[in-house]
């Protein structure tokens, strides 16, 4: 990732952020990055989990396919591949969402974009704070958990 591709949630150059937001082979612009990074910051501590660092790699479909193949032998693509780097409560890890999945998704399942991306991000925050997905039943729970979160981003 380069440095160019680097997006500041943060006005003052000094402070850092444990979350960071990327973009790879793609053209798409963030908004609003601060409020996400609290929000994410929120549902972490809602969890009881202990944010170290997150970083969110905004790409293109091809990108993540590379990832996919490589990484999880799945020649397919999808719209989120979260690597975790702890185990909760411990939050550090990358998330790598495609922006050419997300709009697709936002058209099949009704919503906008900025919906569809914000269930997205808070899905890879999810697996990092431990749920998972595999089954039905935790499909059910992972959605629910999700739609909690997006209910929290409109009340912040």
């Amino acid at each position: 990732m380069s440095e160019a591709n680097f997006i500041s949630a943060w006005d003052d150059e000094n402070e850092t952020s444990p979350i960071s937001f990327h973009i790879e082979e793609v053209n798409f612009e963030l908004h609003d990055a601060h409020s996400i990074e609290l929000w994410i910051k929120s549902v972490i501590q809602s969890y009881s989990c202990k944010l170290n660092v997150v970083n969110i790699i905004f790409c293109s479909d091809h990108y993540l396919h590379q990832l996919n193949v490589s990484y999880l032998n799945h020649d397919t693509l999808t719209d989120i591949i979260t690597f975790p780097y702890a185990s909760p409560p411990q939050i550090e890890g990358d998330i790598y969402i495609s922006i050419e999945r997300v709009q697709d998704n936002a058209l099949i399942y009704k919503v906008s974009f900025e919906e569809e991306l914000l269930r997205v991000i808070i899905h890879g925050i999810l697996h990092l704070c431990g749920f998972t997905d595999k089954t039905k039943a935790e499909k059910e729970a992972m959605h629910q958990k999700e739609n909690e979160a997006l209910k929290q981003f409109v009340s912040l």
